[in-house]
């Protein structure tokens, strides 16, 4: 089930179990509330009155945003001010809505989804191992013949050449001189 509710002039779409972030609430970590205003009510492509509907929620920190600085100037007139601010935030887990708890995110991450992701997770590993591999080597085999025509017909290579060249060229003309 999920819910459209409102809180601190932002709407938030939530399903029990959720964590999300919403503006300064009163309370400390561990205490629960109740959020009344709620917009919409659904359940896969159903939607449900919202009526006396309120979805219970639990404050599981206080913290605060990363810090915005604040810059105004006016040209010409030596008018600068600086400031900085961080917006207070209440990061808060949905409980229930409407009574119905969070047993569907709680149970796949029980005995039975665990074991087989183990044992699956080392095959895919190794097969994304092996596939970047085999697809690198068939392009260095393919460029190495590109890569020595390349430097022939280049100037990049001519370049430190010819600049050698005319440094020792005038060292050995300046040296005949005296």
């Amino acid at each position: 089930m999920f819910a459209i509710v409102r809180t601190g002039g932002k709407q938030y779409r939530v399903a029990p179990g959720d964590k999300i972030v919403v503006e300064k609430l009163a309370g400390e970590a561990g205490d629960t509330f109740d959020i009344t205003d709620v917009l919409l009510a659904g359940e896969g492509g159903d939607l449900k009155s919202t009526v006396g509907l309120t979805v219970a929620a639990k404050i599981i920190a206080q913290a605060k945003a990363d810090k915005v600085t604040v810059f105004k100037k006016r040209r010409r007139h030596n008018y600068r001010r600086k400031a900085g601010h961080r917006q207070q935030h209440t990061i808060i887990e949905i409980v229930s809505i409407g009574g119905k708890k969070a047993e569907k995110k709680t149970e796949p991450k029980g005995e039975a989804k665990t074991a087989p992701a183990k044992t699956e997770a080392p095959a895919k590993v190794e097969a994304k191992v092996e596939k970047p591999a085999a697809k690198a080597a068939k392009p260095v085999a393919e460029k190495a013949p590109a890569a020595k025509k390349a430097p022939a017909a280049s100037t990049k290579d001519a370049a430190p050449a010819k600049a050698a060249a005319k440094k020792a060229a005038p060292k050995a003309a300046a040296k005949p001189k005296k």
